[in-house]
């Protein structure tokens, strides 16, 4: 069956995007081979206790800085050998709470300085880059705020060094908080795929592997003879590593070694960190690749996984044009089967290269605990899913060059399931991509219906899983919001501008809430009204073309007229200078004869008569063949005009302005709240 050019581009550019995205996930089940079949051989010798300086860069982080400053100082390793730089750039109750540490902590007779730049220039690359200045010792050690080094972590991870090549020791990820909600535990899982399948795999081979911010050690020539921290990009520890390893440094992973730390359990606070992580590795990926494949030295391999890993965000824009594709296509008709025949291959191909092969890779990454994992693998792929939206905009934050603040994620210091974190300083209120979300979110209902009426239910799991993740993501993003007051926390009487700040965020949630159902309803009632008919038709010739009892065939073609009334009604039409209407095509830009609905109600009218005709002929007389080829001949091209016409029936008119309506509607209600958070704002400065 031919393609209409409209639905052939959208055909290629969803298989494009099912080959890229199939040549990531193939290559990550290469790393996982790769971090079984290759055994870590590491032999160390005890190297003393060489002279190291442990840095902390913090930014407004008063509920887990003090932890911090406490587990570092708790270090076995010797007072006079550690030297403890706090690279504090806060503006908040942090700087006082450190101050009050460090002094605590010198008295004890600790080397232990409390920095404060006075500007967060370069933000934490900055910070780091201003401390390397004054650092003189052979190693550095650093920590984020919501990170707790084990008391043995220095003396475990240390003798590595003696290995002269090694310029950095990355140590694994614990979870402190992991069991918190199904928040942190999809982190987790999703961590824990990095370390233990990515990480691992590179550093027992000769793969470029990364710095991961946190947990680490380097060698101090290291990162002077890579050129020190760059401030360039959102990953500073990614970029400063892979320009390490093109200078001949070898990285080395430890996933024996953890160290704790916090994750965010505030969606928004989730999603600003995936932004980071997403826009910075694209950043990468434009600053070092060049580089990197001009570089003789580095084997092709490794060039190939330095790419995949720089890029390997493309995936997300690419989940979303699938997502857009598949409704259009399965609108269209187009196959979609893995086998045309049998299309419970298709769903059982997603599970197999999805959730199958993760699984298995589990149970080796989890051994005797895999199963308890494998529960959590859903909520993985619902939030991975609803992430999408989020990180495609940081690509393409990162293609067009938008440079963005270092936004860093707030942590509550909450470790327990029944500690409340909501009415903490640092929360963060939902954005813009927001909106999106929940656009994407009933663009998947609408794939849904299509799906069930074009009868390709077997794409309903893949289209819902999606959907559900959107608006998950958007939902948490909603509710998680609060705007409290961040700079003090002296606790006072909320002011008229405060309780009227809170009335208009309740209603706005309530109107946000009361919007998407609506859009809900009316993407259901249109589809309902204007698309399900024009599925019934096809239907209906298609039940023409297999019968030959003029009785059936009738019957077929009444329906057909029935829908076709119905369409008609919303469809808009064309007169003559006379008045008289001479088209009605949902085309409405650039319109031809073939998708006229007049024309095509015209011809089923015609058929109607060629039918009454034909069945007062003898079976076996050649007029009653002849008639009955002539109507499967036209029944088969009013299919392909009703296909062509299907798809602008979705952007006709009335559903244009409807979409604009309801964006606006949904865009006012952030101009609201923006308000209301930029009058918090001026509540803190001026304390009015």
């Amino acid at each position: 069956m031919a393609i209409n050019p409209f639905t052939q581009f959208v055909f290629d550019l969803f298989i494009l995007s099912a080959i890229i995205i199939t040549a990531y996930t193939c290559n990550f089940y290469y790393l996982a081979f790769l971090s079984r079949k290759r055994k870590e051989i590491l032999s160390t010798t005890d190297w003393g206790t060489p002279s190291i300086t442990i840095q902390l860069p913090i930014y407004n982080e008063k509920y887990v800085a003090k932890r911090l400053v406490d587990a570092v100082c708790n270090l076995d390793y010797p007072k006079d050998k550690m030297r403890i730089m706090v690279l504090d750039d806060s503006d908040d109750d942090t700087v006082e709470l450190l101050s009050d540490a460090v002094d605590d902590y010198k008295n004890q007779g600790f080397l232990i300085e409390h920095i404060r730049r006075g500007t967060r220039s370069g933000y934490k690359a900055g910070a780091l880059k201003h401390a390397m200045k004054s650092t003189d010792t052979e190693l550095v050690a650093i920590f984020d705020a919501d990170f707790i080094p084990p008391t043995w972590f220095l003396k475990r991870a240390i003798p590595h060094f003696t290995n002269s090549k090694i310029g950095l020791v990355q140590c694994r990820w614990g979870h402190v908080n992991e069991n918190y909600s199904a928040i942190t535990q999809a982190q987790a899982l999703s961590l824990d795929f990095h370390f233990l399948i990515e990480q691992k795999a590179k550093s027992n081979s000769h793969l470029f592997m990364n710095f991961n911010g946190t947990a680490g050690i380097w060698r101090r020539d290291c990162i002077e003879d890579a050129g020190g921290w760059h401030t360039a990009t959102l990953v500073e520890d990614l970029d400063l590593s892979y320009r390490a390893q093109m200078k001949g440094w070898k990285c080395l992973f430890l996933p024996d070694i953890v160290v704790n730390a916090e994750l965010p359990i505030q969606m928004n606070a989730a999603k600003r960190q995936q932004f980071r992580w997403a826009k910075g590795s694209i950043q990468c990926a434009i600053k070092l690749l060049t580089d990197i494949a001009l570089k003789r030295k580095v084997a092709v391999e490794a060039k190939i996984q330095a790419f995949i890993q720089l890029t390997r965000h493309v995936v997300y824009p690419l989940m979303l044009i699938q997502f857009l594709a598949l409704p259009i296509l399965l609108a269209g008709q187009v196959n979609l089967y893995v086998i045309s025949f049998l299309p419970a291959i298709t769903i059982a191909t997603y599970l197999a290269m999805g959730p199958g092969a993760y699984i298995m890779i589990m149970q080796s990454m989890y051994q005797k605990s895999w199963k308890s994992k494998a529960k959590i693998l859903p909520a993985l792929l619902i939030y991975n899913a609803g992430m999408s939206v989020n990180n495609t905009v940081a690509v393409f934050d990162a293609v067009i060059g938008k440079k963005n603040e270092f936004l860093r994620t707030p942590k509550y210091g909450v470790l327990k399931t029944k500690d409340d974190w909501k009415d903490n300083a640092y929360n963060l209120p939902f954005s813009q991509v927001t909106l999106l979300e929940i656009f994407f979110g009933v663009y998947g209902i609408m794939g849904i219906f299509i799906a069930v009426f074009s009868n390709n239910p077997i794409f309903v799991p893949i289209i819902g899983l999606q959907a559900t993740g959107f608006f998950y993501i958007a939902y948490m993003s909603l509710s998680h919001t609060r705007f409290k007051r961040n700079k003090s926390s002296k606790l006072r009487p909320k002011t008229k501008k405060e309780k009227m700040a809170n009335t208009v965020y309740k209603l706005s949630m309530i109107g946000i809430v009361g919007i998407i159902v609506f859009g809900g309803f009316m993407a259901i009632y249109g589809y309902n009204t204007d698309i399900y008919p024009l599925d019934r038709i096809r239907g209906h010739l298609d039940g023409i073309v297999g019968s030959s009892d003029p009785v059936i065939i009738k019957n077929h073609l009444v329906a057909i007229q029935e829908d076709l009334e119905l369409v008609m009604a919303n469809v808009p039409e064309t007169t003559d200078a006379n008045g008289e209407v001479i088209s009605k095509n949902p085309v409405w830009i650039f319109a031809t004869e073939s998708t006229n609905l007049l024309r095509i109600q015209n011809d089923v009218d015609t058929m109607v008569e060629s039918i009454e005709k034909i069945s007062t002929v003898p079976k076996d007389s050649s007029a009653y063949h002849t008639g009955m080829i002539d109507l499967n001949g036209r029944a088969l091209s009013l299919k392909t005009n009703i296909m062509d016409a299907t798809p602008y029936m979705y952007v006709s008119v009335a559903n244009i302005m409807f979409s604009t309506i309801w964006i606006a509607a949904i865009l006012g209600i952030f101009a609201a709240l923006k308000k209301k958070k930029q009058q918090f704002k001026e509540i803190d400065e001026t304390g009015v």
